[in-house]
């Protein structure tokens, strides 16, 4: 039994420092408050997610003010390494938690929305590029690729102080939907690989998010940990795009949250958290995977390849 948090919380607009100390106040409120030892944020938590901006661009043609918008966000975007990740590791291993975190990546001139895992011992261990980016999102962010799909083997204390290890994986918002389409291929291939806790950030607020998580912990007979942003208006720089021009409010949302943490059976343990920010938390039992497994194994007794194949490339 381990003890683990989703984080709901936005990006402090465009102040790298300040979205790092945000990141280690919740941090600290899920380790130190709640006893967790896995904490969950975001999608795009550090870099920040620009919902409602079009970047200047129509079909055809892109206006210099989008170009001097997408440089902004570019900047505020972090290598991989960078300080920016060996702060995030230096929380890590101060408070003995493991950081799953959505953060926008530079790598040359292209940005990908990436979840960087982060362990107390070993420090960056893998990240995952969003394979799929959505609709308008493919102006701004590349595309990942199969070389990094990591499940990664985290060792956790469980709540009766012994030692526990558990599979997690990362999936970032809509590729369920995009990529499930194609024989369930993506999340099949995490199945495969034997995951446990398959992390969800997201800025998916919608209430239809929630049968999505209860289908990934029911078909793959593990615990589905979802972090939305919960952000407002005033979350954004002033000259920010916002549905309503003419009804700018600093409380308007922007982003609703709905973060949540569900079993292996679709049991709803925490949330969903809406209306703002804060930390959900749960106890996991990890045999509750197996216990699941007795009736459905997807890749396993419950699986058909004599008529379907799964096939993954990776480089």
């Amino acid at each position: 039994m381990i003890k683990a948090s989703v984080v709901q919380a936005c990006t402090v607009g465009y102040s790298l420092s300040s979205t790092l100390d945000k990141l280690e106040h919740f941090a600290r409120v899920g380790k130190e408050r709640d006893g967790s030892e896995l904490v969950v944020f975001p999608e795009a938590f550090i870099g920040g997610y620009p919902k409602m901006s079009t970047f200047g661009t129509v079909v055809g043609d892109r206006s210099p003010e989008g170009r001097e918008e997408f440089l902004r966000y570019y900047n505020a975007a972090i290598d991989v390494p960078s300080p920016a990740v060996s702060r995030i590791e230096s929380v890590s291993k101060d408070l003995g938690v493991f950081i799953v975190v959505g953060v926008i990546e530079r790598d040359g001139g292209t940005l990908y929305c990436t979840v960087l895992f982060i362990s107390p011992q070993d420090g960056f261990v893998g990240k995952h590029r969003k394979l799929m980016p959505t609709a308008s999102e493919r102006l701004i962010w590349g595309f990942g690729d199969g070389s990094t799909l990591p499940v990664v083997e985290a060792k956790f204390n469980d709540t009766l102080g012994a030692q526990a290890s558990a599979k997690l994986s990362a999936t970032i918002c809509w590729q369920k939907h995009l990529l499930q389409g194609e024989l369930y291929a993506f999340a099949t291939y995490y199945y495969s690989q034997g995951t446990q806790i398959y992390c969800a950030p997201t800025v998916d607020a919608r209430p239809v998010w929630q049968n999505t998580m209860t289908h990934i912990a029911i078909e793959g007979r593990c615990f589905v940990l979802s972090a939305c942003q919960f952000a407002q208006e005033k979350d954004y720089p002033p000259d920010h795009p916002v549905a309503d021009t003419n009804n700018r409010k600093p409380d308007n949302i922007m982003i609703a949250g709905g973060s949540v943490i569900i079993n292996p059976l679709g049991k709803v343990l925490a949330g969903p958290l809406l209306g703002s920010e804060g930390v959900l938390t749960a106890e996991l039992d990890l045999d509750d995977c197996i216990r699941g497994k007795f009736d459905l194994d997807v890749v396993g007794h419950y699986a058909r390849p004599d008529v379907f194949e799964l096939k993954v490339n990776i480089p």
